[in-house]
């Protein structure tokens, strides 16, 4: 591929310059296919986990200046490709375009693959956009079938066996199905799983130490049980009421223990301890309440719910920080202030001391993986444990390799690339959505059935 200077240009024939424009193509869409394997590795080594960014996609958004939501779907499509080998060899040639790769991977399988990829190399991007998006409105059309038919087939009846038993029968969908298990399991908890023995069934000598008091219950017998533990909660209980109180995490915490980081009481309300550098996050920015004991735990006194960073400047905070300021942190909603210097150490509780962080970072500062010290110019800047400026790390410049040499760089791998290597084979002829549509869903019934038979000569 000859490299022609700008001033050139006017120099060539239009047809000399169509043929630039899709052999370029075709070199630009082997080199997108190595980037997205180099992302697909990247991301399983977790190497963006370095810097203390939340995913592989905000890395791309801080470092390669991708959209968050593009970088994503890069990276989506990055993983597909492993699963899709043909599709992956046809890019890897340079004969197909993200555009129409990523369009295949949101529903390309094993059994669709080859039928996908002729349409892919035979069709034009936009068809390829319109079979996925009419394919996938049939598969949503089917599934709002499927659970239409889970609905008229809803029912639960019951009723009682000639010896007083109850006999309870029923359907239920799939959401509401899942609902009743995870009641039950919950139920079963609760319900012992030994019951003892009667001596009428077993009339041997209670006083013989070796022999059994007690017996397993059997699972299906534990269950029944765990369903009547549900209604009586129920009818106890009532509907759950929804109050603020409901949904609040209660820490209790010495005020030695959050300024001393003494080995006192660090614990939630009815449930475990927690560390010291959990409650100091906690404390940054949340409800407090302050209580006196004495030392036999008694409550003398509680004070009124106040906040560790009052509304207004906390509004003011929001105005100037405006989200996470973790330099590559996209996160704008969730956001906690922290205290530089927390306030149980004497810190103020004012917009100098002051930084809003998201949870992850905020839990990675107080864990002190993340240092934050202000700038002479003013604001902050963050360090790793050993020192690292984040900010610097991400900018560091490394050449790797020519990138104004994708001939030469792609001939070296065994890719030889032309003006028809990426060129649309489509001869203008009307395009069968039905019939491509229901092609690939014949292909799936298809396997399914074999896969049956198979699964059945296996068990026979």
């Amino acid at each position: 591929m000859s490299q022609k200077q700008p001033a050139d240009l006017k120099q060539l024939r239009l047809d000399e310059i169509e043929d630039q424009i899709t052999e370029l193509a075709g070199h630009l869409n082997a080199a997108n296919y190595r980037w997205l394997t180099l992302i697909a590795e990247f991301d399983r080594r977790n190497g963006w986990c370095d810097g203390k960014l939340h995913s592989c996609a905000h890395w791309l958004n801080f470092k390669v200046g991708l959209n968050l939501g593009a970088a994503r779907e890069k990276i989506r499509v990055a993983h597909a490709l492993e699963g899709l080998p043909k599709i992956a060899a046809s890019m890897a040639r340079g004969e197909l375009s993200y555009s129409k790769v990523r369009a295949l991977t949101r529903i390309a399988c094993d059994t669709t693959e080859d039928s996908l990829l002729m349409i892919a190399l035979h069709g034009t991007a936009h068809h390829v956009e319109r079979l996925v998006r009419h394919y996938r409105q049939v598969e949503h059309t089917e599934e709002l079938a499927r659970e239409a038919r889970q609905e008229e087939r809803c029912k639960l009846s019951y009723w009682y066996d000639s010896d007083g038993s109850l006999i309870v029968q029923g359907r239920i969908p799939a959401l509401k199905g899942a609902l009743f298990e995870k009641a039950l399991e919950a139920a079963m908890e609760a319900v012992p799983a030994t019951e003892p023995i009667s001596p009428k069934k077993h009339p041997f000598d209670w006083d013989d130490p070796e022999e059994p008091s007690v017996a397993l219950r059997t699972y299906g017998a534990r269950r029944a049980d765990a369903l009547a533990l549900i209604a009586e909660s129920f009818l106890q209980h009532g509907p759950a009421q929804t109050t603020a109180d409901r949904y609040q995490v209660v820490v209790h915490v010495d005020a030695a223990t959050l300024k001393d980081h003494d080995n006192g009481r660090c614990e939630i309300e009815h449930g475990p301890s927690i560390t010291v550098d959990m409650a100091r996050q906690i404390t940054c920015d949340s409800g407090l309440v302050r209580l006196i004991e004495n030392d036999n735990g008694e409550v003398l006194d509680v004070g009124r719910k106040t906040r560790s960073v009052p509304s207004a400047l906390r509004r003011a905070l929001n105005a100037r920080d405006t989200g996470c300021r973790f330099p590559g942190c996209t996160f704008h909603r969730y956001v906690d202030a922290h205290h530089i210097k927390h306030w149980a150490d004497g810190g103020e509780t004012k917009l100098s001391n002051l930084i809003t962080l998201c949870r992850a970072h905020h839990r990675l500062v107080h864990k002190g993986e993340i240092v934050i010290k202000p700038c002479e110019a003013g604001g902050w800047q963050f360090f790793s444990e050993d020192g690292r400026a984040y900010k610097e790390a991400y900018r560091e410049r490394r050449q790797c390799c020519e990138w104004n040499a994708l001939q030469e760089v792609h001939e070296a791998q065994g890719v030889y690339i032309d003006s028809r290597t990426a060129a649309t084979r489509w001869a203008g002829e009307r395009m069968d959505y039905d019939m491509a549509i229901s092609g690939l869903f014949s292909s799936l019934a298809r396997a399914k059935r074999a896969k049956d038979v198979s699964a059945e000569t296996s068990e026979a």
